[in-house]
C-alpha cells in the first residue's frame, strides 16, 4: 500500500484480509479542456449574466480578486488564463486588478510562496496582498450580521468596485465545505470575527447539521452577501487534483451546487468503525503542518472506534503551523486540560488544538511525520519512523485488528450508514 507524504510517498504492507475499507473518493474523472470548461462557466454562470456582462454594466475602476493561499491547492493554471481574458476583454487594465490573498489567520505570503502558487509572470505582472486578520489599519468595519456579529473586513475587499472570489470546493470539518462565502469569512476578515463565527465548532463537531442549517455555513454566507461579491469561480478536484466541476456565478447557487457535487464525491459510507485508522493527509501542502493535517485526523476519528488507534501519516514540514495553536498545545499537560479550556474561551488556533485533543481523548495517535519525539507528544500523539512500526504496535495493542485505510484523508469523510 502506498500513501502520500509531504511531496513523496510511504510504502507498507498490511494484510489484507484485516482491512474492512479502502476509503478513497467516489472519483470523477478530470475535465479534458478545463481552460475551455472554465470559459464556459464564466459565459454561462449560475444564477447571474456572463461574467462580460457584469463588469460592462458596472464598469469598475477597481476589481479585486481573492484567491487562495498555498494551504489550499488551487489549479490557478486553468483558472486564472480565462478570468484575465475576461476581465481584459471588458476594458479592466492590469493595474486596476488586486489580487488579494486570503490567508485567515495563517501567516502572510512572503513573495517566494506568491511566486511558487501564482506563478512568477502573475506576481509580475499584477499587484498581490495578502490580507492580514490583526492589521487593523487594513481593516474595515462593514456592518453587523443578524446573528449580532460585527463584520470587520479588509478594506480592498469591501471597497472594491468589483469583487470576485476563487476556491476550490472541498469537504471541511465544520463548515461543511471549503470554497464561496468563505473566500470573505474568514478569508479576509478580521481575527475577533473569525474567531467568532468558528466558536461555534466546538457544539458542532460531533454533530454536524445539514449543510444548509449548519449556523457556520449561514453566517458565512450572509457576510459575503453583505460585503457584496459579484462573481465567484470555484471548482471541484479530483484526488488527482484534476478538475471535474467548474461553477461560477451567484455566491450562494453556483456554491451549493458545486458543494453537492464535493459531496457525492467524498462523503464516502462505512459500514461499521474499525479498531485502526490508517490515515494520509493527502501529501503537499494538505500535510504541510500539524495545522492542516488536522482535517485528517478529524475524518479519521468518524472511521474508528472508541478506544481504538489511529496512524497518521503527514510529514509536517513546517512544523506545528499556527503560534497559539503551539502555545496551546504546550501550556497543556493532558487533553482535558484543551477541551476546557477552549469552552471558557475560545480563541483561533486554540481551535485546532481542540480538534486534536478531542480525538485524543478517547483514542491513541500515533503520528508519522518529521516532527521530533518531544514535539509529538507535545501533541499528546506517539512518535514512530515507519507505518511497519505503527501496524506491529497496534497488532500488540488490539487482539487481532481489523483496519480502514484513508489514503485521502482530507478529503474522505467517513459516514456511518444508519
Amino acid at each position: 500500500m502506498n500513501m502520500k507524504y509531504g511531496k513523496s510517498e510511504l510504502s507498507f504492507n498490511i494484510d489484507q484480509d484485516r482491512v474492512t475499507k479502502i476509503l478513497e473518493p467516489n472519483e470523477r474523472p478530470g475535465i479534458e479542456d478545463a481552460l475551455r470548461g472554465v470559459q464556459e462557466a464564466l459565459n454561462n454562470p449560475i444564477g447571474v449574466p456572463s461574467l462580460k456582462e457584469l463588469v460592462n454594466r458596472k464598469n469598475p475602476k477597481s476589481v479585486v480578486i481573492v484567491v487562495n493561499d498555498i494551504t489550499r491547492p488551487t489549479p490557478y493554471e486553468s483558472l486564472l488564463p480565462p478570468l484575465l481574458e475576461n476581465l481584459h476583454a471588458s476594458g479592466i487594465s492590469k493595474d486596476q486588478i488586486t489580487f488579494l490573498t486570503a490567508t485567515g489567520i495563517h501567516d502572510p505570503h512572503t513573495h517566494e510562496q506568491n511566486v511558487e502558487v501564482y506563478g512568477k509572470n502573475l506576481v509580475d505582472e499584477y499587484k498581490f496582498v495578502s490580507h492580514c486578520a490583526d492589521d487593523v489599519s487594513s481593516l474595515l468595519e462593514f456592518g453587523e450580521l443578524s446573528t449580532g456579529l460585527n463584520l470587520t473586513i479588509n478594506r480592498l475587499a469591501a471597497e472594491a468596485d468589483f469583487l470576485i472570489t476563487l476556491g476550490v470546493i472541498m469537504p471541511h470539518y465544520f463548515a461543511g465545505f471549503s470554497g464561496g462565502r468563505k473566500s470573505i469569512l474568514p478569508g479576509v476578515a478580521g481575527r475577533v470575527c473569525i474567531e467568532k463565527n468558528h466558536s461555534r465548532m466546538v457544539y458542532l463537531m460531533d454533530d454536524l447539521p445539514p449543510l444548509r442549517r449548519n449556523p457556520v455555513n449561514l453566517e458565512m454566507i450572509e457576510a459575503a452577501k453583505l460585503v457584496g461579491v459579484d462573481f465567484i469561480l470555484n471548482v471541484v478536484t479530483n484526488s488527482k487534483k484534476e478538475i471535474v466541476k467548474i461553477v461560477a456565478g451567484d455566491l450562494e447557487s453556483a456554491w451549493y451546487e458545486g458543494a453537492s457535487v464535493s459531496s457525492d464525491m467524498y462523503d464516502v459510507p462505512i459500514e461499521s468503525k474499525a479498531d485502526v485508522a490508517i490515515v494520509s493527509a493527502g501529501g503537499y501542502p494538505r500535510d504541510i503542518n500539524v495545522y492542516q493535517a488536522q482535517k485528517a485526523l478529524d475524518h479519521a476519528d468518524k472511521a474508528t472506534k472508541l478506544g481504538g488507534t489511529i496512524i497518521l501519516i503527514a510529514e509536517c514540514s513546517q512544523g506545528y503551523g499556527e503560534r497559539t495553536f503551539e502555545e496551546w498545545m504546550r501550556d497543556a499537560k493532558r487533553p482535558s486540560d484543551v477541551i476546557e479550556r477552549i469552552k471558557k474561551k475560545f480563541a483561533m488556533g486554540g481551535h485546532k488544538a481542540y480538534g486534536i485533543c478531542k480525538v485524543a481523548e478517547e483514542k491513541e495517535i500515533i503520528l508519522i511525520s518529521s516532527l521530533s519525539k518531544e514535539q509529538t507528544e507535545g501533541l499528546f500523539m506517539r512518535k514512530m519512523d515507519s507505518v511497519e512500526e505503527a501496524i506491529k504496535y497496534a497488532e500488540k495493542k488490539h487482539d487481532r485488528p481489523n483496519y480502514i485505510l484513508m489514503p485521502y484523508g482530507s478529503l474522505t469523510v467517513p459516514a456511518l450508514c444508519k
